[in-house]
């Protein structure tokens, strides 16, 4: 008997007892965000990036579960820079934060508050969001998280803290609540992981941008067992709390990836997990005389060869993003216009963003269009990548290197390829002159 007969001769007194259909869905919510970032995170510093004597499996689960980036860069080779080009999605020299905004000498600048942060954009969105842990992008209360956009901060201002006392290294203490002092007890990165497990709990019910900014494993060296090495006035002229500096990093990094299980776990509690798009980077390349490992790579922090700014980069939302491995070259801040745009976030076209939506490299595998990126400590240290070729100009030395034959920049070609040379430090010139225009004008 067909379908269409049974639907005939059930009595009309049964159809009277069938529940209604159900109501067509809504448009789904818009994603959480979850980017967590280490500090001084070297590109061979996991386990899936083929360090061998630090245990990290759950950033490797992590990595076999979501996307691993093989070509991803901070925008900058130190802190300050890479973070506020994080916030803006902008070069960091259109902000002035070209630097380390230091403890001792900077206590009264940061990024300027005209400009317009991811916090900002998600925040005017409808996300709730929040930062635990590291800002570092001004000290004086006025250029605080609370006044860019996030609705909740708890952590640390300044470049590193003692991971027990709390103490920065000019010897004050330095844990905030908002825009006040207030000392808690506990190890640095089981702290802020801490308050964001909680955050995550209270905030299951709406959208939300949480900023998980860690302070591992950036000196000073010291593992969860450690004893405080600061105390206020005092700090510790050393930068590390224990002679055998590769056994505390390791323990660093492990804690760590601790840290990411136990994020990773709460959004799973809380049913949000194929709604929360998690990114994990490093700020900068590693401090090698402490056990960092920038693998194969030249160089470390501060440096503008690969080893400076090329990291680990994994991303993951199950059912949305494929497992994989992405060779596409990637940049800090392009996370900030992504963000922005799977949250459906307005941008201001007076702060028009320099990083590209990376949505359809996740979502569909799709490949980037090809561009020019940019990197620079200041005037007359500056590089540029242009497809596999890559210039660095550290005052009057010039380096050229092709990345696809050369990755470890050992050989430079700059005198047999002038011609290359000579292109890609007109586009130096002419970027450098792009990018600072607007702080001259702000000044």
């Amino acid at each position: 008997m067909s379908l269409s007969r049974l639907f005939v001769i059930i009595p009309l007194a049964l159809l009277a007892q069938v529940e209604p259909p159900a109501q067509a869905e809504g448009p789904p919510p818009p994603p959480n965000i979850i980017l967590i970032v280490a500090d001084d995170l070297g590109y061979g510093d996991l386990g899936c990036y083929g360090r061998e004597d630090v245990k990290t499996p759950h950033l490797d689960a992590m990595a076999r579960a979501g996307l691993r980036f093989t070509d991803f860069h901070s925008n900058g080779a130190v802190c300050s820079p890479t973070r506020a080009a994080l916030m803006t999605g902008r070069y960091q020299q259109r902000s002035g934060i070209e630097g380390v905004v230091t403890a001792a000498g900077h206590r009264h600048t940061g990024l300027p508050l005209d400009e317009i942060t991811i916090a900002e954009m998600l925040q005017a969105a409808g996300y709730r969001t929040a930062l635990f842990g590291k800002w570092h992008l001004g000290y004086d209360p006025k250029f605080g998280p609370n006044q860019q956009g996030f609705d909740e901060f708890r952590g640390f201002v300044s470049g590193n803290v003692d991971y027990q006392s709390h103490i920065d290294q000019v010897g004050r203490p330095d844990w905030w609540r908002d825009d006040q002092l207030e000392p808690d007890d506990g190890y640095l990165t089981e702290l802020i992981t801490d308050y964001s497990v909680d955050f995550i709990k209270q905030n299951r019910r709406r959208p939300f941008f949480l900023y998980l900014a860690h302070g591992a494993p950036h000196y000073p060296i010291q593992g969860p067992n450690d004893p405080a090495i600061r105390s206020p006035g005092k700090p510790n002229p050393q930068q590390g709390g224990r002679p055998e500096f590769l056994d505390g990093y390791r323990q660093m990094i492990e804690t760590l990836d601790d840290s990411v299980a136990r994020i990773r776990a709460a959004v799973r509690a809380a049913g949000l997990e194929s709604n929360t798009l998690i990114v994990f980077i490093s700020d900068n390349g590693p401090a090698e005389r402490f056990g960092g490992n920038a693998g194969k790579l030249r160089g470390g922090k501060g440096t503008l060869y690969e080893g400076g700014h090329r990291v680990p980069c994994l991303a993951v939302m199950p059912g949305k993003i494929a497992a994989g491995e992405s060779p596409e070259t990637v940049m800090g801040f392009d996370w900030t216009a992504t963000f922005a745009a799977i949250a459906g976030a307005g941008i201001s076209a007076e702060k028009p963003l320099d990083g590209v939506d990376l949505s359809s490299l996740l979502f569909d595998g799709e490949s980037l269009a090809e561009r020019d990126l940019y990197w620079s400590r200041g005037v007359g240290s500056t590089a540029v990548r242009s497809g596999d070729w890559k210039l660095i100009v550290e005052k009057r030395r010039v380096e050229l290197f092709n990345l696809k034959d050369d990755f470890q920049e050992a050989t430079n070609v700059a005198e047999e390829h002038p011609d290359d040379v000579d292109r890609l430090q007109r586009k130096l010139k002419a970027w450098e002159q792009e990018v600072r225009r607007n702080v001259e004008r702000r000044s």
